[in-house]
């Protein structure tokens, strides 16, 4: 369910563009929340990020959504995984969802858990939708 490339072209040759992308926020942890989930300040396609294949995102849904809660939209409403726009969620809440995984061990689970354990050098993460 989980992809890593190390490139775009390993990406695009893997199946185009129609993936989620779980990515580090690398923004300052001073910088605003308006910020932080404007389109204009993510960028997709990072090579450190992991994917879910759009094949594979009912079952990444139907697994997750009740562990990637209350993820701040772009509109600064907050909720479920909106899987076609950016959801953030904060150091705080990575750490709640790295509980909640080791907690209740969801499909694939460990690809997630070592990733999400590297974000803590971050501002948290984002789930980037197609």
């Amino acid at each position: 369910m989980f992809h890593r490339f190390n490139n775009q072209e390993e990406r695009s040759a893997y199946g185009g563009s129609a993936f989620l992308e779980l990515q580090y926020c690398k923004m300052k942890p001073d910088t605003s929340v308006k910020k932080i989930v404007a389109v204009s300040s993510v960028s997709p396609w990072q090579n450190d990020s992991i994917y879910v294949y759009m094949t594979d995102m009912a079952d990444f849904y139907s697994n997750y959504c009740d562990i990637f809660v209350d993820g701040l939209y772009n509109n600064m409403k907050k909720g479920k995984i909106d899987v076609f726009g950016i959801n953030y969620y904060s150091p705080t809440q990575t750490a709640t969802i790295i509980s909640a995984i080791e907690s209740k061990k969801p499909k694939e689970y460990a690809v997630l858990l070592e990733w999400l354990r590297n974000a803590s050098q971050y501002n948290g993460v984002y789930i980037w939708g197609i």
